[in-house]
């Protein structure tokens, strides 16, 4: 089974004592969002767990902590954006945190095993197409020594994010838009040597190289693991994705990023109190199990196919 730390929220900036301290433990609680008295117990055993994606917008506090990982087979979905504090308010310095923490992971780990996110891509006045292809492209310099691709996706309107991104002033995409915004980060990528695709993402980009992503891959872990998976696709989640099953750790309203356009973020009023109820002692990410819930231990096995594959 493949770990993902997580899509709703950024476990390695926030939660990283938390994660270490539950892989000593073995195991982790994950409250079913969908009706929280419903709490999973996840083994976090080698021998089950295939695999971690984390997702993060920097990694710092992990840095110095990936030791701790021998164990597991894991890679890194990084979001870099070109944003300012207007619009990601708790992001650190791009230049002076985030850049740098991209490099020094890829220095670890190897770039094939940390991916670059740019997105979600929005237009507005201040965020002009020639903004993001300009931006991009510096981007794309500093960090292409230190990844194999990059993954983008166009802003969502979600009805949780429409009240947070009112003052953004949003421009609307239409298809040529799109197109022309896809094509040019594609040419940019390609000149730096970097393979570009699509995160669920319905439009159809192949024409100028770009693929759709499976950003929980089981074709990136099979070359980890020199071992192929047995995975289906994960349908839990949007018709557009393409990635493989897997088991969210994480939780809503509890990311500290500030992204204005985040869909796991629902308030950041809740935010605040889910995060003042976090224990790194913990089993769950915050607060504390009562009479209510009912705790049920998830069937976990491991989709690592160890048949002897044969070439004729």
């Amino acid at each position: 089974m493949i770990i993902s730390a997580s899509r709703r929220t950024d476990i390695p900036t926030y939660y990283s004592e938390w994660f270490f301290n539950r892989l000593h433990e073995g195991y982790v609680l994950v409250r079913n969002p969908m009706n929280i008295h419903q709490v999973s117990k996840i083994t976090l055993n080698p021998d089950v767990v295939d695999g971690i994606v984390f997702w993060t917008k920097n990694p710092t506090p992990m840095l110095d902590k990936l030791d701790q990982l021998k164990d597991y087979t894991y890679y890194f979905q990084f979001t870099l954006n070109a944003y300012g504090r207007d619009v990601e308010t708790g992001v650190p310095s791009k230049n002076n945190v985030i850049i740098p923490a991209f490099q020094k992971l890829s220095d670890k780990i190897g770039p094939e095993r940390v991916i670059w996110r740019y997105d979600p891509i929005f237009i507005s006045k201040i965020y002009t197409i020639d903004y993001h292809l300009h931006y991009f492209e510096q981007l794309a310099k500093r960090l292409s020594p230190y990844t194999k691709k990059c993954t983008i996706s166009f802003l969502d309107f979600y009805r949780n994010t429409q009240k947070n991104i009112a003052g953004l002033n949003i421009e609307p995409f239409t298809p040529e838009i799109q197109e022309r915004i896809a094509e040019n980060l594609a040419a940019i990528a390609r000149s730096y040597g970097l393979k570009m695709d699509t995160c669920a993402e319905g439009i159809d980009l192949q024409k100028y190289g770009i693929d759709h992503a499976r950003c929980i891959d089981d074709r990136l872990f099979s070359r980890l693991l020199n071992c192929p998976l047995k995975a289906g696709k994960d349908k839990n989640q949007r018709l557009e994705c393409n990635c493989i099953e897997s088991l969210d750790i994480g939780a809503y309203n509890t990311c500290r990023n500030g992204c204005k356009y985040c869909y796991a973020n629902f308030s950041q009023k809740s935010v605040a109190a889910n995060s003042e109820k976090h224990n790194p002692q913990s089993p769950l990410l915050f607060g504390t199990i009562s009479n209510e819930d009912k705790i049920t231990e998830r069937i976990m096995h491991s989709c690592v196919d160890r048949q002897i594959q044969f070439k004729l």
